[in-house]
């Protein structure tokens, strides 16, 4: 699970004028806009879990197939990188729970728990 920030200029009601927003996103989806100048904030829920269950399941159901390509793309570096990879990957795969552990966590601690 990725947080993401972005900065644009978008018309602020408030300010009655295109200023600076802050936009962040959880994945790919829009979680909150804020205005730079007023710091007028407009937060969307999102289902958090729903979010995380779904990316665990394309990288599950898409591994398959990233491997094929891979080994299609470049045999000699697939076979060469594979084992350090089966030893890394249990450590990836903790430091990978934890960032989504938290982007959960930080979330839930700002909106209603029914939403993720």
């Amino acid at each position: 699970m990725e947080k993401k920030y972005m900065e644009t200029e978008l018309f602020c009601i408030h300010c009655e004028d295109d200023t600076l927003h802050q936009i962040t996103y959880i994945n790919d989806v829009i979680t909150k806009v804020e205005c730079e100048e007023c710091h007028n904030i407009i937060e969307l829920r999102v289902n958090v879990m729903q979010e995380f269950y779904k990316e665990s399941y394309q990288r599950i159901a898409s591994k398959p197939a990233r491997m094929t390509n891979e080994y299609r793309d470049d045999l000699s570096h697939f076979l060469f990188s594979l084992p350090i990879r089966v030893i890394t990957k249990p450590y990836r795969i903790v430091k990978d729970l934890k960032g989504s552990r938290e982007i959960i966590r930080d979330y839930q601690s700002t909106h209603h728990k029914d939403y993720g």
